[in-house]
């Protein structure tokens, strides 16, 4: 499955101010209950666990469930630190599906 991973930033940023993050990850969430033509029931295949690090610190994460629909969007403050900026985003889930996104805030 090719994953495409869509990460939102502010244009500029300043220290110390307060911006929204966005996040948008092509995925199926199948959660398990449906079924395929023939009747079987098609293989759970979720993202469990979401998580933005900024400059190795963690700022925000999110557990996902069977609730959530495909292709999972996410929208979070960061309070601007000091730093470089480097943001790492991270999508984990079932069988072993694992993705990482790096973006680095512009400081105006």
């Amino acid at each position: 499955m090719a994953v495409r991973a869509i990460v939102t930033l502010p244009p500029a940023v300043a220290p110390g101010e307060i911006v929204e993050l966005r996040t948008l990850i092509s995925h199926p969430m199948e959660t398990g209950y449906r079924r395929d033509a023939d009747g079987r029931p098609l293989p759970r295949d979720l993202i469990r666990r979401f998580s933005c690090h900024c400059d190795g610190e963690l700022v925000f994460a999110a557990e996902l469930h069977a609730a959530i629909a495909a292709n999972p969007y996410l929208a979070f403050p960061l309070r601007v630190g000091d730093g470089p900026g480097l943001l790492e985003f991270r999508w984990e889930g079932d069988n072993g599906f694992a993705h990482q996104e790096q973006r680095t805030l512009k400081r105006r």
